[in-house]
């Protein structure tokens, strides 16, 4: 059962004066977004498989990316904190330019939580020093806060009783509740989310997308990919629709799932009707 007690990160600051100008698309009005893409490009060699793509994301608001394989959903997701490079255009966080590398980089990533299909927990370390690793050695709390802290984010994701267990004794869904534990130890402004459940059992991905759906409920920035439809239509503030590397559309759920404005969303929510 998992225990709703609210533990999201804490707010993040939106000092920055220099973003005027800056804006990417369908932001909410009035608010400064956590999350800014302009104009970016990506490319595999000859591949471009990000588009001119301009985004922005507000404090609290879930942003979902949906689209078919290889439309470069996870690509634009994984470049937000640079684990994917960009070969021109510029990615903010609150604000703040998106260093290209070293000590700065390490910082903001710090600050921007990912959660990944294949969970990339440590397998030599229990459940428990998972989730405190980061605080302790990057955020420099002490052990015994950090433990404090981890014990509680665990219970909030219905997994505390797993705590000093190592990864392979977890199922599937287990795990992915313990990585976004450790992301939400971080304190992060917002939370990646790549295909959150793509790698689990069907039966597991209610139990994920339950702790997901909380999070929403509190104020948790969020840009998740998923093939999830009924996540996306009960837990976003908009989806965006990608193919071919190109933000397509972009609607609340309920203007894009009734009334897709393109051939091409109308194409791929009728070949996908049966998840909706």
């Amino acid at each position: 059962m998992v225990n709703k007690q609210s533990l999201t990160g804490s707010p993040g600051h939106s000092g920055f004066s220099d973003t005027s100008g800056f804006s990417g698309s369908s932001a909410s009005p009035g608010l400064a977004p956590v999350i800014e893409m302009k104009h970016v490009d990506k490319f595999y060699g000859s591949l471009h498989v990000l588009k001119d793509v301009s985004l922005s994301v507000c404090k609290g608001e879930v942003v979902v990316l949906i689209g078919p394989s290889g439309s470069g959903k996870s690509t634009l997701c994984r470049t937000i904190n640079r684990l994917e490079t960009i070969d021109s255009g510029e990615i903010r966080i609150d604000g703040v330019p998106l260093p290209q590398e070293g000590k700065k980089l390490a910082e903001l990533r710090s600050q921007v939580g990912m959660v990944f299909q294949s969970f990339n927990l440590f397998a030599h370390k229990t459940i428990l020093e998972n989730v405190t690793i980061g605080p302790v050695d990057v955020l420099h709390k002490s052990r015994k806060e950090a433990q404090e802290e981890a014990l509680r984010l665990l219970e909030r994701v219905g997994v505390k009783d797993q705590a000093n267990k190592v990864p392979a004794q977890l199922s599937g869904g287990q795990q992915q509740r313990v990585a976004i534990a450790r992301s939400l130890a971080m304190h992060p402004k917002a939370i990646l989310f790549d295909e959150p459940t793509s790698a689990l059992d069907p039966e597991m991905i209610g139990e994920v997308l339950q702790v997901m759906t909380e999070l929403t409920g509190e104020g948790m920035t969020m840009v998740v990919v998923t093939h999830e439809m009924n996540f996306a239509r009960r837990a976003a503030n908009r989806v965006v629709f990608l193919d071919g590397g190109t933000i397509l559309e972009e609607n609340t759920p309920e203007e894009f799932f009734d009334h897709p404005k393109t051939q091409r969303a109308r194409d791929f929510l009728d070949s996908i009707q049966h998840h909706v």
